[in-house]
């Protein structure tokens, strides 16, 4: 856990800041849960009440909570982003989906272009790290897991970008995504061609990251997300397709 000894006359107040800008920065994740009250307080070098005062705060302003017999968790901070009702809409009507690949294209280049050029090595490591992921679960062809550490790899890049709101935004954003509330992800991983594609693209997207390639990555992802979009008008063209199709061999069977 990446909490530092605190020195500061209010040590409450200091404590509270300290979780607050973990949480801000994407290091503490929502639904993750703070080490117990004893081992915290050693890791902050804070008495226990000191400690229970700032955890107080805290929860006050809905940035954790406590669970009971389970401990204190950070608080679900992205699930506001987006009301009920609105997500309802996303996830019946397809336009959204597509305006929602164009949001994302738009944000995740330049969020890309940004990471080539302000990640740390360590930064560039944890994305080269779900790269080679991505490749294992490729080789078992384990597409729900390939899926899942998509997800991974594009939130690895937001992070890498160091842009707190553009992390907290896309954060929400790709969490609906694992959800399934603009489209299923594991359809893009059933076909053959569509998964080697999808990993070709997700190679060339990293190799211009360690490259620190800006125009290289934004264009990368650029065609990435591209080519999502592609591939899900096509599905939906077909579904469609299928549908007619039905309707017309119903109808010829009944003559």
């Amino acid at each position: 856990m990446p909490f530092q000894k605190i020195q500061s006359e209010k040590l409450s107040t200091a404590v509270t800041e300290q979780v607050e800008l973990l949480i801000l920065r994407g290091i503490l994740r929502p639904g993750e849960k703070l080490p117990s009250e004893r081992d915290l307080a050693e890791r902050l070098g804070v008495s226990r009440p000191s400690l229970r005062d700032a955890l107080a705060q805290l929860q006050k302003d809905g940035l954790v909570e406590t669970r009971a017999s389970a401990g204190v968790f950070v608080a679900d901070v992205l699930g506001s982003a987006f009301s009920p009702a609105l997500i309802r809409l996303f996830e019946r009507h397809d336009e959204a989906v597509f305006d929602y690949l164009n949001f994302r294209r738009d944000l995740e280049g330049l969020a890309a272009e940004r990471a080539a050029r302000l990640a740390s090595a360590t930064d560039l490591a944890v994305i080269a790290a779900v790269m080679e992921k991505m490749e294992d679960a490729h080789q078992k062809r384990s597409g729900e897991l390939e899926a899942a550490l998509d997800a991974d790899f594009h939130l690895a890049i937001i992070e890498a970008s160091h842009n707190t709101v553009m992390l907290h935004m896309m954060r929400s954003m790709l969490t609906l995504l694992r959800e399934g509330v603009f489209y299923n992800r594991k359809i893009m991983f059933q076909q053959r061609t569509t998964r080697e594609n999808l990993l070709a693209q997700h190679r060339a997207i990293n190799e211009a990251l360690q490259a620190r390639d800006p125009a290289g990555a934004r264009r990368a992802v650029e065609d990435h997300l591209s080519y999502v979009e592609s591939c899900l008008r096509d599905h939906r063209l077909a579904l469609r397709n299928e549908g007619i199709a039905r309707q017309r061999l119903a109808h010829e069977t009944e003559r």
